[in-house]
């Protein structure tokens, strides 16, 4: 079987991989799916993602023991317990808890990829884990793949587009067909991960964190394969796969 690999540049074209009935990996490297990543990585029990911070403070409300995490601008908003920084979710924060996440584009990206059977969570940390889940599901159901790129504020993101570049090559060792989006990722990726942190520092929103005195979160999200971890989202909450 030749699989497709499609690739939508924003959180906004989710609907077109929804409609297609794809497998859909959402992306957003800096910093949405690096830190649901190392959440449950360090023991959360789920993720619930929200597209709005009045969606995310009035499940807070109906859940108090849920923690409250995100951002807007970067930034933790007011009356979070956790901001969207990678680092800030370690064992002793999240091990155990269920979180309420809010982001600009990453929580976006995902609710609009709800209505999918599949939706799967990517990032340079997991990108060989949740290519060779994919594979596996695609090869199973006979589904295509679409990456969908949140972006930044539904702009085009580097980041993300050279992670999707980054899962394509792993996936490239099966059957595949990519669209002319996912191989240029592809081709991308391949010029840039020899240098990969030093690439990414370059990209607007990469320096943007920097500025805001982040630039430690845009390393730790340019590690390459460190993660197993395979964050699923469904009946409204992402949980880790398997």
């Amino acid at each position: 079987m030749v699989v497709q690999i499609n690739l939508e540049f924003a959180a906004k074209d989710a609907s077109s991989a929804v409609k297609r009935g794809d497998l859909i990996v959402v992306i957003d490297v800096l910093r949405c799916s690096t830190s649901i990543m190392n959440a449950l990585a360090n023991g959360a029990k789920s993720v619930v993602p929200t597209m709005t911070l009045r969606e995310a403070y009035d499940l807070h409300s109906l859940h108090p023991d849920f923690l409250l995490a995100g951002e807007r601008k970067g930034c933790r908003p007011k009356g979070f317990d956790l901001g969207n920084s990678p680092s800030e979710f370690i064992s002793g924060r999240v091990c155990g808890r269920d979180l309420v996440m809010t982001t600009t584009s990453g929580t976006v990206a995902l609710v609009k990829s709800r209505e999918a059977k599949w939706v799967l969570v990517g990032a340079f940390l997991n990108a060989a884990s949740v290519a060779r889940k994919a594979a596996q599901i695609v090869e199973d159901e006979g589904t295509n793949v679409s990456l969908v790129l949140s972006g930044e504020r539904g702009q085009f993101s580097l980041e993300d587009f050279m992670c999707a570049g980054a899962i394509v090559e792993r996936l490239s060792t099966r059957d595949v067909r990519c669209c002319d989006e996912a191989l240029a990722a592809l081709l991308a990726f391949k010029q840039a991960k020899n240098s990969l942190c030093e690439n990414i520092m370059t990209a607007q929103h990469a320096r943007h964190l920097a500025k805001l005195g982040f630039k430690r979160d845009v390393e730790f999200s340019c590690q390459l394969d460190i993660l197993s971890t395979i964050p699923i989202y469904r009946d409204g909450k992402i949980t880790k796969l398997g």
